[in-house]
């Protein structure tokens, strides 16, 4: 395996690696969805995350996790790493979207309470203002579950890590798993995000 510390770069998976990665993938398809389904995937740790590996897995997940995207990609934004309390998190179910002409269930999210507390003031004001609201199509993300989301959309991105990582950060790098500056992706009640249409988000 072509990993960090080598002399090459590593960007792209090598065709080995591609096949390890699905390995891991079809082998989190196994849960993951019901983890979703019940709320529980955003908080997942690693010892989960791991649960069901082989060691050759394993060291593929402590490489990912070992990237520093600053030195590799250029990544310009913070180093946050993971919290170091425990967080008072607001769970976030019912959450509905039409689409297609059928109502859909959100999973469950979870907020910082004090997040929590200035999106509900945010949406009575914006329900007020223009009669509509935004749903939280993802909140916080625990470390493990950070990983997980990079790896599933890796396939998406051509095997490119640096691509990739260009639309989700690596664990320690995003803002959706640091409460003090929670970051919140927002789904209209229509169903519509700002990743896949942007201007009918807008």
């Amino acid at each position: 395996l072509s990993g960090v510390g080598c002399a090459k770069r590593w960007d792209a998976l090598s065709t080995e690696e591609k096949v390890l990665l699905h390995r891991i993938l079809t082998h989190w398809e196994r849960w993951v969805p019901d983890r979703k389904e019940e709320g529980r995937a955003p908080l997942m740790s690693f010892e989960e995350l791991y649960s069901g590996l082989g060691p050759e897995e394993r060291e593929f997940l402590d490489r990912i996790r070992a990237i520093d995207p600053k030195k590799s990609f250029g990544f310009k934004g913070a180093t946050l790493g993971s919290p170091q309390e425990e967080i008072r998190l607001k769970r976030l179910g019912g959450q509905w979207i039409r689409k297609g002409g059928r109502k859909e269930k959100l999973d469950p999210q979870y907020l910082p309470k004090e997040v929590y507390q200035a999106y509900k003031a945010m949406m009575k004001a914006m329900k007020k203002e223009l009669g509509k609201k935004l749903l939280v199509e993802s909140g916080y993300r625990s470390p493990a579950y950070q990983l997980y989301t990079f790896l599933y959309y890796l396939p998406k991105h051509r095997y490119s890590l640096k691509e990739t990582a260009s639309w989700v950060a690596l664990p320690g790098h995003s803002e959706h798993g640091a409460p003090e500056r929670q970051a919140i992706d927002f789904i209209n009640e229509e169903g519509i995000n700002g990743e896949e249409n942007v201007e009918e988000f807008e």
